[in-house]
């Protein structure tokens, strides 16, 4: 059986930024959002990834954020640093920055726009995963790299010591993964509207983009399913829909931001290509709020 890195909800942070143009990272707002996270039930901060905009950071502001929120976190709970890229020596460099500057584990993507083919995939994640001693999640997105981590890739590369989980948004092979991968792998939902089943079936957690501002209530769901109590989980997955469905109405973390800021969490603009999101869409991330009771009339 693998270590388990975190169990529960962890958030797939955003990054506060700030300018017109999002040109400077916000620190101070980044503790408050850090802080406020801790303090409300998280399990684990997942900094530097898809909803924290690391495709649009240079290396030296990456890991500046990434340094930022391990000292900030001081061990109190996990942190896991995206170190993903689609050029393996760049995944290495970041993988071995991550453990130097005491990350717990790492999350790395599957290439992208390059892609590559399974053994590709088997000799990239290995590569990474021997650079380091820390953890490696693997995150399994195919609506954005374009391509799909197969169950029979996962069956290899969990024989990889430290190669220890995934964050799979896949959900159509999540059984045949655990049917191939028993307690070598553990598993964590990308997906936000899709926990019930993964955790029911074994799984860790969600890495969740609604725990940016509902840390407590993704804990919860997660954690009675953990627990056995489906009939509480069902209430909880059912409930948090419409706001999953209005968080992913434009691309993420566009909506995210855009309710953080609604509910004064004043987290800034997303930075280009990243945008405002339509006035339609606006108002459907303002009225899930509402219904979800966070935001009043």
């Amino acid at each position: 059986m693998k270590q388990v890195v975190f169990e529960g909800a962890g958030v797939a942070l955003i990054t506060p930024f700030k300018g017109e143009f999002a040109e400077k990272v916000d620190y101070d707002k980044l503790d408050e959002i850090i802080e406020f996270q801790i303090a409300n039930k998280v399990d684990s901060i997942i900094i530097c990834a898809t909803t924290g905009e690391a495709a649009t950071m240079p290396d030296e502001e990456h890991l500046a954020v990434a340094r930022h929120c391990v000292n900030t976190v001081d061990g109190r709970i996990p942190v896991v640093v995206g170190t993903g890229s689609n050029d393996t020596a760049h995944a290495v460099k970041l993988s071995k920055s991550a453990q130097k500057m005491g990350a717990d584990a790492i999350l790395t993507v599957a290439p992208y726009y390059n892609k590559t083919s399974q053994e590709g995939l088997v000799k990239h994640f290995t590569q990474i995963a021997a650079s380091i001693d820390i953890p490696v999640l693997l995150y399994n997105v195919p609506g954005r790299t374009g391509m799909n981590i197969e169950p029979r890739t996962y069956e290899r590369l969990c024989r990889i010591p430290n190669i220890n989980g995934v964050k799979e948004c896949n959900m159509s092979q999540v059984l045949e993964m655990v049917a191939r991968c028993g307690d070598d792998l553990n598993i964590y939902t990308g997906e936000d509207g899709q926990v019930f089943l993964p955790v029911l079936a074994g799984g860790y957690g969600v890495i969740s983009v609604v725990a940016n501002f509902a840390p407590e209530y993704m804990h919860d769901l997660v954690m009675s399913l953990r627990k056995g109590d489906v009939k509480k989980g069902l209430e909880l997955q059912t409930n948090v829909l419409e706001l999953v469905k209005a968080l992913f109405c434009e691309v993420n973390p566009m909506p995210v931001k855009e309710a953080m800021n609604m509910l004064g969490f004043n987290v800034g603009k997303c930075r280009m290509p990243l945008c405002d999101i339509s006035d339609e869409h606006k108002e459907q991330v303002r009225t899930a709020l509402r219904n979800f009771g966070l935001l009043g009339d």
